[in-house]
């Protein structure tokens, strides 16, 4: 990940050299204003891209936070360091869970990420960093981890949060879908259907996706 942060909040030019890091470099100029927020469950989870601190703060006030869901994983640089360090200050529990935007959702991944909902204290903000296809994923899980349907799951991917399904992100779309056809339509639950029958390398094979999409997607957009 491209990245000018020098590791050091310590002293006012460390700090300086994170913000510059965060505002430029990882876009977060673009995130001030626009946070891509939305309730997932009210008093119990929320979404939006990589919270600057000081919406973090809003959020925490606001919702009352208790828990911060990273689903960059350790992205070692300026926003990264920044949020690790509001989320301290304003008392949340943080939680690293890397998850990917354009590759079949990973079964290990998908179950670390139901314990945590089962066990965090609520409620959490879940974040990526542009609140659009990691963050639609995560809202998605919660929403069919907690009994809801596939189709419900679905509106948390969608063209309001900046994801196109025809890209390559369009695989969490597909995942969806297939735990919708072989695990809902025959009464499985979603997390006995992850545990015995979801396959990522048949996912993998059978996903196609639209080559002008994934280029505005990815080349354009410049998505992670």
């Amino acid at each position: 990940m491209d990245t000018i942060y020098r590791g050091d909040l310590s002293t006012k030019a460390g700090r300086r050299n994170a913000w510059v890091d965060a505002l430029f470099i990882d876009h977060a100029v673009l995130r001030i204003l626009w946070t891509n927020f939305a309730v997932v469950k009210p008093g119990r989870l929320y979404r939006s891209n990589h919270p600057t601190p000081g919406n973090l703060a809003a959020f925490t006030r606001k919702t009352g936070l208790r828990s911060l869901i990273n689903l960059r994983g350790r992205a070692e640089n300026g926003s990264d360091a920044l949020s690790r360090e509001a989320a301290a200050r304003l008392g949340l529990d943080f939680y690293d869970m890397a998850m990917e935007s354009r590759g079949a959702p990973h079964k290990d991944r998908i179950l670390r990420l139901a314990e945590i909902y089962q066990t965090m204290r609520g409620p959490a903000l879940v974040h990526c960093k542009s609140g659009a296809d990691r963050a639609g994923l995560a809202a998605g899980l919660f929403v069919v981890i907690e009994g809801g349907t596939a189709a419900q799951a679905l509106k948390q991917l969608s063209l309001r949060f900046g994801h196109i399904k025809q890209s390559n992100t369009g695989i969490l779309d597909a995942f969806f879908l297939t735990y919708q056809r072989d695990g809902e339509a025959k009464g499985k639950s979603f997390l006995d259907w992850v545990r015995e029958d979801y396959s990522e390398d048949e996912l993998r094979a059978h996903f196609r996706a639209n080559s002008l999409a994934g280029f505005v997607n990815d080349k354009m957009l410049r998505r992670e």
